[in-house]
């Protein structure tokens, strides 16, 4: 399974999973229809699957000129997103299996940004290092999503379940936020030594239009600052007593950054 990297709108990213021997392809997330549709006829793809993790329309906007295209393709989504994502036909719960090619994902239930959200998560198969995560907007480069549906503990729960995969896994977040929440991660975690370069690294890259995404689950397990409740550090920057008022102080903080 092979993943290309599609830009959308004004920093959304879609991404396209294909298996070279049957020309076969799945997408994630594709709010918009056009970019998908370029690459599929670019590379002669049949489009056979629509991952979507969550309801937001930069999320499914394309789903139904896709179909429209590809009308055998099947629509994948939350069980709890019944009848708010266009054209769905899979209605996926915790542990549920999805397939393309010769990978087989897990779905994870990552309520929070939204009441329904899912995350695929690939591991790698024998002889392979890496896995792969689609966690749509639950888990972002150095940072995590709003909570528009959700509670800070749901989050928390959330980000556990995806803190506790593998550190080879490449991180497969669907907006390019990268600099801003680590501009905003150094306000609270100042003397974190790896947090400053890689800031220093993605203010290089950023300046140079290079996409910060995929990012590594190990490297965000050390620098985002929403994967560590529970370090003393971060908790004494938002003077939080547990892990759900941590979360909340942190992204309260960061809504107003």
């Amino acid at each position: 399974m092979n993943i290309y990297r599609l830009r959308a709108f004004r920093d959304n990213y879609i991404f396209v999973l294909h298996d070279p021997n049957t020309r076969q392809s799945a997408v994630v997330d594709p709010g918009d229809a056009a970019p998908v549709l370029h690459w599929l006829d670019q590379h002669g793809a049949n489009l056979i699957a629509i991952f979507n993790t969550h309801h937001h329309s930069d999320h499914v906007g394309g789903n139904q000129r896709l179909l429209s295209r590809f009308p055998e393709a099947k629509v994948y989504g939350g069980a709890e997103d019944r009848g708010r994502i266009p054209g769905q036909t899979v209605f996926l719960q915790e542990g549920d299996r999805v397939s393309l090619g010769d990978r087989t994902g897990e779905v994870i239930f990552v309520p929070g940004h939204t009441r329904a959200h899912i995350a695929y998560y690939f591991p790698p198969n024998r002889g392979e290092d890496w896995g792969e995560l689609f966690c749509g907007d639950t888990l972002f480069a150095g940072g995590c999503g709003r909570l528009f549906e959700g509670t800070p503990a749901q989050m928390v729960d959330s980000l556990t379940k995806l803190r506790q995969l593998p550190d080879t896994t490449r991180v497969w977040c669907a907006h390019e936020y990268t600099l801003n929440n680590l501009r905003f991660a150094i306000t609270v975690d100042a003397h974190n030594s790896a947090l400053s370069q890689r800031l220093r690294q993605v203010e290089i890259s950023r300046q140079q239009d290079q996409e910060t995404v995929p990012s590594e689950l190990g490297l965000e397990k050390q620098t985002n600052p929403f994967l560590r409740w529970d370090d003393p550090a971060i908790r004494a920057a938002v003077e939080g007593q547990d892990a759900a008022q941590t979360f909340a102080r942190l992204r309260g903080k960061k809504d107003l950054f």
